[in-house]
């Protein structure tokens, strides 16, 4: 299901259990067709190459809200420099190998959110992160566990991406009765401050049930 984005507005909240797999792919968001239909696509970038993405103070910065991302407190949409957060609509997402390798039973993925739009703004905190399947894209177990400090605000130019890191745990590790292991076709990520979503294709196996263990964990944006 490459190159589809799926938006939907409804709030998600980040569960912390679970259960995951060793997945593989990456591409940009797409729409992923469901039983209430699907999101517009985002628009693509109006100015020239793409830059790299820098950290940016955090001083005086009034967050995006407790959205389902989790970035952090507060009504404000724009940081101390002036830019506003990025939008669901204005990203997409892809995930690769991290050249870091992996642990006893577990591997780890970049979680990247490239700026399609012909703004600059801003990403800070935890991506909503969540598996999906099926051929209506609902979601596969428990989402992903947060990990570390939300760190600073990234400031992202037209084709500049911020990279979250994913650990994703062997679901064969868990108790078959208590995973429930399942295909896996994606995941469903909410930048921070969001209530729409993107559908970044990843194949692998989660875990339909609860088990006890975390099948993903995520930790916040950082500039890339």
């Amino acid at each position: 299901m490459d190159g589809y984005v799926l938006h939907r507005t409804a709030r998600w909240a980040v569960t912390i259990a679970a259960c995951g797999s060793v997945l593989a792919g990456c591409g940009g968001g797409g729409d992923w067709p469901t039983a209430a239909g699907s999101g517009g696509t985002a628009t693509p970038p109006s100015t020239a190459a793409p830059t790299t993405s820098t950290p940016v103070s955090d001083a005086g910065n009034t967050g995006g809200g407790a959205g389902a991302g989790g970035a952090h407190t507060g009504t404000g949409g724009t940081e101390a420099g002036g830019d506003e957060r990025c939008h669901t609509s204005e990203l997409a997402g892809s995930v690769a190998a991290d050249p870091g390798g992996g642990a006893a039973g577990s591997s780890y993925v970049t979680l990247t959110l490239r700026n399609q739009s012909g703004r600059t703004c801003y990403l800070r905190g935890f991506p909503g992160v969540s598996y999906v399947g099926g051929d209506d894209g609902h979601q596969i177990g428990p989402a992903a566990a947060m990990q570390g400090g939300h760190g600073d605000p990234v400031r992202l130019a037209p084709g500049g991406s911020a990279g979250a890191t994913l650990r994703v745990v062997n679901v064969r590790n868990f108790d078959e009765a208590a995973c429930r292991p399942t295909a896996v076709r994606g995941l469903r990520v909410y930048p921070p401050g969001e209530t729409d979503s993107l559908f970044v294709p990843m194949e692998g196996t989660g875990c339909a049930a609860t088990p006890p263990g975390d099948q993903l964990v995520i930790q916040a944006f950082t500039a890339r």
